[in-house]
């Protein structure tokens, strides 16, 4: 959830006092424990209403009025944005900022585009055909360019891809800070993926709809099996430096 934090001018800001050094010392330690905390995702001070204009409306007439403004109890002297899981988080952090007395700070809520969504994906699990590198037939591959059609126009197609053999890949064995590279094929075809599709819905219940319409996988056409698995979301995660670094990255 996105809060926009809103700094009330007083007379001194809108006189163009500047904060004095102390103020903005603790108001820049207090910017860092936001950015490592992963919150902060704009901030900025505002000059002096006297430095602005407001344009009003009538019509088609547009009337522009230079400031000052005279309620400066209404304008504001800055703002922060923060993403945060909940208002009450955004709260505490509030209650964290160096004001002092007789200061007021607004708490809104940003409106979010669009409706809250998940991402899954649809596993196809492997089989001894498809681990011998045997092609899907022209009617399968015809049905499955069908069905991600389908998904491409429902705006829900995020990628998907059939996987070469396990003959093709390898696995890296981990102990310690060893790494033992291990060569395919691995036996335990079962366990293999040989594609995927992911989908971006708005419910566990959508997913599923789209998974029922999914063309069975297996190249005779009799038994078949896909799984599906939800996406974990930086937003599942606690704040951290980490989960703001994959976030600047524009990974999940």
């Amino acid at each position: 959830m996105r809060f926009m934090i809103l700094v009330k001018a007083n007379k001194d800001s809108e006189a163009g006092v500047l904060p004095d050094e102390k103020i903005l010392t603790e108001m820049g330690k207090f910017n860092v424990q936001l950015e490592k905390a992963g919150v902060m995702l704009a901030g900025e001070g505002l000059q002096a209403s006297s430095k602005g204009a407001r344009v009003r409306f009538s019509g088609s007439k547009r009337t522009v009025i230079d400031g000052p403004f005279a309620e400066s109890k209404e304008l504001i002297a800055g703002f922060w944005i923060w993403q945060v899981k909940s208002k009450e988080e955004a709260i505490e952090w509030v209650k964290r900022a160096p004001f002092g007395d007789g200061e007021e700070i607004e708490i809104r809520q940003v409106f979010e585009g669009g409706e809250v969504t998940m991402r899954f994906m649809i596993i196809v699990k492997a089989t001894k055909d498809s681990e011998a590198g045997v092609m899907p037939h022209e009617k399968i591959l015809n049905e499955m360019a069908k069905y991600h059609e389908e998904l491409q126009k429902a705006g829900v197609l995020l990628d998907a891809s059939g996987l070469q053999a396990s003959a093709k890949g390898w696995r890296i064995k981990y102990s310690g800070q060893t790494r033992t590279v291990v060569d395919g094929p691995f036996a335990e075809a079962k366990e293999l993926i040989a594609g995927y599709t992911m989908i971006q819905v708005k419910s566990k219940e959508e997913a599923m709809e789209w998974a029922r319409r999914f063309p069975n996988p297996s190249l005779d056409g009799k038994e078949g099996e896909i799984e599906v698995r939800q996406l974990f979301e930086l937003d599942d995660f606690g704040p951290s430096e980490g989960v703001e670094r994959f976030r600047r990255m524009g990974i999940a």
